[in-house]
């Protein structure tokens, strides 16, 4: 009777005592409040917390179905706790998992997968999922900061939870040479004029030694100035071989994505990128992956021993896929929509490759007359969408290589493409974004 007064007193006050069930795709714990009249108590959400952990939290947010909270203190800490590595961690939006191990981390994103699959799809693998790990450390290759020009300037993250700038003078997740260029940006912005400036990207090459820098400034700032600025930057280290700087502009009718637009460059407007014995010009501006030590591992994983007469490859790139498949398929029909990318795709790929600039839902309207023998997908965290699910499964490929950021996205479209007939060959969970909650994975299926 008296835990349940003080239960009462803790609800009125917005306390809670909670038991964390399981993390849940979002970096959040699951856990229940106290059940009512009505059954089941609501699903209440805390981040940086691990399974079978006692806390106290204070509740922010009620909606209908859910509730979301902020940890306050750690009641019973799981055996996996341990001190995280950086330290912004939990004021930093960026990472969720640095307080468990690394082993840890994978066995929480492979019970996420299969939940979401699951849930989602109905699907439990009969196949193993095979997990590819990655250097828990300094392995982004791309890192992209937030910029404060005023009172005093500072490079940073988003606070967690919060559009207020948090700033860092390291990462230990982005590699070495990014790191070092935090700090000279830093030395840089103090002492000279920034106006204008909102956001740096910073992006490796494949062994570390050189960067291209992308500059993202307001629409107001003019050209002379962010042409200027571009030069300054440009000069703030050795290893620096090109400085670019973007506006915002309006998005594309036709292609439904809005790319921005080029104010000034100095030095190079690319980065060539090394993938085991292949080499990619990558614009700024261009997707490309961020972990750089499991990228050739990702392209031999989805290739595999895969051979035939076509094989087409659809959300492209600048055709990280597209240059391998382009040496065991005859021919290659590589599909981009981003100009930028779609500039480089053309430029990487081998005779044998068709690049074609359009949406993946526009090119499988057009599409009758492929018959490709195998189609890669890596779709962004939207996925297919049933649309597209049913184009592919017009084409009748009779295998599909599926690349997923999206666990929730994946389950959806998987459900699809097994309804039309398709089989779980492999499966595969690629750990691209080691901290963080987010999970790569690679599906094979067959028909």
């Amino acid at each position: 009777m008296l835990a349940l007064c003080t239960l009462c007193v803790l609800w009125l006050n917005h306390l809670v005592l909670l038991t964390i069930e399981k993390l849940v795709y979002g970096g959040d714990g699951l856990a229940r409040l106290p059940a009512d009249e009505h059954g089941r108590g609501k699903a209440v959400f805390v981040p940086f917390v691990l399974p079978g952990e006692q806390v106290e939290a204070s509740l922010l947010e009620q909606k209908p179905g859910f509730a979301r909270a902020q940890l306050d203190k750690i009641l019973q800490p799981s055996a996996g706790r341990i001190e995280p590595g950086c330290p912004y961690f939990e004021r930093c939006g960026g990472c969720h998992y640095q307080h468990t191990g690394y082993e840890r981390q994978l066995e929480i994103k492979a019970s996420i997968l299969k939940e979401n699959l699951r849930r989602i799809a109905k699907l439990e693998l009969s196949s193993e999922l095979v997990i590819h790990p990655s250097p828990p450390w300094n392995y982004r290759n791309r890192s992209r900061f937030k910029v404060q020009t005023a009172p005093q300037f500072a490079l940073g993250y988003f606070k967690f939870n919060s559009h207020e700038l948090l700033p860092v003078e390291s990462c230990p997740i982005s590699s070495s040479l990014i790191n070092r260029a935090i700090g000279a940006f830093g030395e840089w912005g103090r002492g000279t004029q920034t106006a204008g400036l909102q956001e740096v990207e910073l992006f490796a090459n494949a062994d570390d030694s050189e960067l291209l820098i992308e500059l993202h400034c307001s629409p107001e700032l003019a050209p002379d100035a962010a042409r200027s600025m571009a030069e300054e930057v440009r000069n703030l280290m050795s290893e620096i071989g090109g400085t670019v700087a973007f506006r915002q502009s309006a998005p594309s009718p036709k292609y439904r994505e809005s790319e921005p637009e080029l104010l000034a460059g100095t030095g190079a407007e690319e980065l060539t990128y090394r993938v085991g014995t292949a080499s990619y010009r990558v614009s700024a501006g261009a997707f490309f992956q961020v972990n750089r030590h499991l990228v050739g591992e990702l392209v031999d994983l989805v290739i595999g021993s895969s051979r035939g007469e076509v094989a087409l490859d659809l959300y492209a790139g600048v055709g990280l896929f597209t240059t391998a498949l382009a040496r065991r398929f005859a021919q290659v029909i590589a599909v981009e929509s981003s100009q930028t990318s779609h500039g480089d795709l053309v430029e990487n790929c081998p005779g044998n490759v068709k690049a074609i600039r359009a949406g993946t839902e526009q090119f499988l309207g057009k599409s009758g007359r492929w018959r490709p023998d195998l189609i890669v997908v890596d779709p962004p965290r939207s996925g297919l969408g049933a649309t597209v699910v049913k184009g592919l499964a017009a084409l009748q490929s009779p295998r599909l290589a599926y690349v997923s950021c999206d666990p929730a996205t994946l389950a959806r479209d998987l459900s699809g493409l097994l309804a039309a007939g398709y089989k779980i060959e492999q499966a595969h969970l690629v750990d691209l974004f080691p901290q963080t909650f987010h999970l790569e994975s690679v599906f094979h299926l067959v028909r």
